[in-house]
């Protein structure tokens, strides 16, 4: 059946691509701060420098409210009724923004002397509190929009604000870098009561009911404190560094987390990178959430920064300091959405599932992402310990292989309901493993290459890819080097295996590429001619060819029989990458060091496009199945989809010269039954000079000619009057100047 389906697409023609166009952009949309979720949990707020980015949950769509000032926002707040979103920036100001039309409506001083770093509104949504860096808290009445408190005697910045939600005792809780939790008495503007007890910074405030608040802190405890007595009730030792903490609600199934009677317990977040649940009474942990990771005392790149109750969507949402944000059932913390925040410098990408459904990434990170295109869902894969460099994607789509900097190699696997895990790992390189490539025609192995300037070839057990389907892999196998060769004298910066599984194909800085035998790794032959070190190594997928691409700024194509160049692509003005052979072998993509792609025509040696779509270095590059999608990934932290637009391109092209044939032809017509004035708009809009000048002085030959002329040249639109103008010099001749005027 394959060789068939095989020799039909051989028999149908070529189609060249002539040009790509951006589908969709995977950029940063959040980079640290206050994250928020509105009331019914449909839409989630992030800062993102100079904007803020509201996402839609669902499907991952995004619109910003941008400020005009190029300063970041130092905070912002939604109120409770969803209505009003105040945002404050480096520049002192605070803006209040119609969220859901993207429109400020008000900007006025925040009269602080240094930025806001909290911000929060009461029960009602009519106060706002605003926590200065220069330590005073600003009440603002947002209806009749004035200042109506200025509290002072905070240690150094507020970093925490909150009203008491019973709104008749007009009180205000705030925390400052002294660590102690001060109350406001918004009646007579004096602080009345200090909660001292934390011996760090206090993270967060929530209250469980009218007389009882439980705070946070970076001294690994909560405290319970009674607001009738204004003492501590109660201290919960949590062992790490506390960055948040909410409340469960007291309805509502929550034994599968623990909870075995009524009354208070509380979720927290921190350093650990995991949520625990705690009963409040006893002070016990009654909960540790499982995780693929080796728990860490100190923080670490999982910490959690963040922990918020989505009540209406029973979902408890996490922030970590990687920028993920993370999206669990509130009574079983079994993951629901996973969405990544902000990427760093984007090291490689392809595409991966059966049906190129979703996009494996590998980022200036330990861990790999997977997004799921269609709904933006992220996974992460846990399991290297230093940074992935590269990334190969076996035929079938399902399995892959990352390479990094902790010099070992990992084998994943995607199930069908899309979850992906490790199934085997690989060690034996003395340095960071910076190329791989997978076998072509089954997943039969791997060859790796190294800094250490080896390469090695990686034998893939049969069983291996039997038992990962059948899910039986408790733990990763372990996987042993079959060859081992010293390749070249520096780096090697790209590896390849032929469409055949005979051939490998190096590149290095050496400046030199080299063909190697698959079978005992012995060098068959050296490709010799690139001016700089050779970035990438290809080979078509119909040909006896090679294609290289280099520092040099330069592509070159290469026979494999006798090692000569036989063409040499030149356009880039900086270092080429990346390249890919697309529309089966016939044409050529390369992305370069300065952000551009350029399609090429191998035939012609000619470049037919150059796309611009990344601001710093491209050095990810691959196409679909279909070879009609390409996806890009670069320094910039943004991650681009490409789709092949020819055909809709031809398509319109031919529309218009069909329309245009047409118009032509009804003017034919016209002309011949002589309607000159109908006549006279299809010239200008065919933009026809000569047939205008021949049907102008048509209609001043017939009876009342001149004065219908100028009735017609009156109802015409400005653009078709311009051309008129710019077309025929006749105009003053005719004395039809005034015409123009009106």
């Amino acid at each position: 059946m394959e060789a068939a389906a095989a020799a039909v697409v051989a028999a149908s023609p070529v189609r060249f691509k002539s040009n790509y166009a951006l589908s969709r952009k995977i950029e940063p949309f959040y980079k640290g701060g206050r994250v928020q979720i509105n009331r019914d949990g449909k839409f989630m707020f992030c800062p993102c420098g100079t904007k803020l980015n509201v996402i839609d949950v669902e499907t991952g769509a995004l619109h910003s409210l941008q400020q005009d000032e190029d300063e970041d926002i130092s905070s912002f707040v939604l109120s409770p009724d969803d209505e009003i979103l105040v945002t404050g920036s480096r520049a002192l100001l605070l803006k209040q923004w119609n969220w859901r039309e993207n429109k400020c409506v008000r900007t006025w001083k925040a009269v602080h002397t240094a930025p806001v770093a909290s911000m929060a509104f009461d029960s009602t949504s009519t106060l706002l509190a605003t926590g200065g860096c220069d330590s005073t808290i600003k009440i603002w009445d947002m209806i009749k929009q004035y200042c109506t408190h200025n509290l002072k005697g905070s240690s150094g910045v507020v970093h925490l604000v909150e009203f008491h939600p019973d709104i008749s005792r007009l009180q205000l809780f705030s925390s400052s870098i002294d660590y102690k939790i001060r109350i406001w008495d918004l009646n007579s503007s004096k602080c009345v009561a200090v909660l001292d007890g934390h011996f760090s910074a206090v993270t967060s405030l929530v209250f469980a009911d009218g007389n009882t608040l439980v705070s946070s802190g970076r001294d690994k405890i909560c405290m319970v404190w009674d607001l009738k007595t204004r003492e501590s009730k109660r201290t919960v030792p949590v062992y790490e560094s506390v960055e948040a903490a909410v409340l469960l609600p007291e309805k509502g199934d929550f034994s599968q987390l623990g909870v075995k009677k009524q009354g208070l317990h509380i979720v927290t977040a921190g350093s650990k990178g995991i949520l625990k649940v705690w009963e409040v009474a006893t002070a016990a942990c009654v909960y540790t959430q499982p995780v693929p990771f080796e728990l860490k005392e100190e923080a670490s790149e999982r910490s959690l920064t963040q922990c918020m109750l989505v009540p209406e969507r029973n979902e408890i949402v996490t922030v970590s300091v990687e920028h993920n944000i993370v999206f669990y059932d509130a009574q079983t913390l079994q993951l629901r959405k996973q969405l990544a925040g902000y990427n760093d410098e984007v090291l490689d990408v392809k595409f991966l599932g059966p049906g190129d459904s979703h996009i494996v990434v590998a980022t200036n990170s330990p861990q790999l992402k997977v997004f799921e295109l269609a709904t933006s869902h992220c996974q992460i894969l846990y399991g290297h310990t230093e940074t992935i460099l590269a990334l190969d994607v076996f035929r079938k789509g399902l399995m892959f292989v990352s390479c990094a900097k902790d010099k070992s190699i990992r084998v994943w696997r995607m199930n069908k309901d899309g979850r992906v895990i490790c199934v085997a790992q690989g060690l034996g390189h003395a340095h960071g493993v910076g190329a791989v490539s997978c076998s072509r025609l089954k997943e039969s192995f791997i060859v790796t290459s190294s800094q250490d300037c080896t390469i090695k070839i990686w034998n893939i057990p049969e069983s291996l890819a039997s038992k990962a389907k059948a899910a039986l892999i408790s733990s990763p196998e372990i996987l042993h080097a079959k060859v081992t060769e010293r390749g070249h004298n520096k780096d090697i910066n790209s590896v390849a295996v032929s469409p055949n599984d005979k051939l490998i194909a190096t590149g290095s800085q050496d400046r030199l590429a080299k063909l190697w035998s698959s079978s005992d790794c012995s060098l068959l032959g050296v490709f010799t001619g690139h001016k700089r070190g050779i970035w990438c190594v290809q080979f078509s997928p119909v040909d006896q060819i090679l294609a290289t691409s280099s520092a040099d700024g330069t592509l070159k194509l290469w026979g494999l029989r006798d090692f000569s160049c036989l063409k040499t692509f030149e356009g880039h003005d900086a270092s080429v990458l990346k390249i890919i052979f697309v529309s089966r072998g016939t044409q050529l993509l390369s992305s370069g060091s300065d952000g551009l792609l350029k399609l090429w025509t191998i035939k012609t040696n000619e470049c037919v496009k150059t796309l611009v779509g990344h601001e710093d270095k491209i050095w990810g590059l691959h196409s679909n199945k279909q070879d009609d999608m390409v996806v890009t990934a670069s320094s910039d932290s943004c991650i681009t989809l490409w789709k092949d637009v020819t055909e809709i391109e031809e398509k319109e092209a031919q529309a218009k010269q069909e329309e245009q044939i047409l118009k032509e032809q009804e003017l034919s017509n016209l002309l011949h039954e002589k309607r000159y004035l109908k006549a006279l708009g299809l010239a200008i809009s065919l933009d026809r000079p000569h047939t205008v000048l021949m049907v102008v002085k048509a209609i001043l030959k017939e009876t009342d000619g001149r004065k219908r002329l100028e009735e017609n040249i009156v109802r015409l639109r400005k653009d078709q009057k311009g051309l008129l103008q710019l077309g025929l010099k006749w105009v003053k001749p005719l004395g039809l100047g005034a015409c123009f005027l009106n």
